[in-house]
């Protein structure tokens, strides 16, 4: 039990919160390409990934694992870009600190999204049945490309007032 909830229920609404901060995620950086002020799309991909993070460390979990990793990594991400739209308010590099930080909270929640993806859909396990197979690693690859690629879109365009 995870807050009075089943494993199986809590694990549930971790993903469901995991994919409307991926669902915020994706509007909001399309928002911010198109040179937009930060708006409630944003506000709803910090809270869910904030959220996404906090119940991932509340799965009970004994030892180390890449999942804890990841989740320490995201804190980090967060905690900077809160403190650039915050504190800094996106003025002078606090706005490239935002975007960079932000958008790699993003790629992590995407990152595990994959994983799991090829963990749990048969049809994509059966190409990366372990994760070490090149199809994953390719899917992988593409994904912190595409990412890569974003932040250097958002960082030109997003010019918050």
């Amino acid at each position: 039990m995870v807050l009075g909830m089943s494993i199986a229920t809590f694990t549930l609404v971790h993903v469901v919160i995991s994919l409307v901060a991926i669902a915020a995620g994706a509007v909001a950086c399309a928002r911010m390409l198109e040179g937009r002020r930060l708006d409630t799309w944003n506000s709803v991909f910090l809270l869910f990934t904030v959220l996404t993070t906090v119940t991932g460390f509340l799965f009970p979990i004994t030892a180390f694992t890449p999942a804890i990793g990841v989740g320490i990594i995201s804190s980090v991400a967060l905690a900077i870009a809160l403190l650039a739209l915050y504190v800094g308010r996106l003025a002078g590099a606090w706005r490239w600190v935002y975007v960079a930080s932000a958008l790699f909270a993003f790629y992590l929640n995407v990152f595990v999204l994959v994983v799991q993806s090829f963990q749990k859909i048969g049809f994509l396990n059966r190409f990366a049945p372990t994760g070490a197979e090149p199809p994953f690693a390719v899917t992988q690859g593409v994904v912190l490309l595409g990412f890569i690629l974003l932040g250097f879109l958002v960082l030109k365009r997003f010019r918050p007032a």
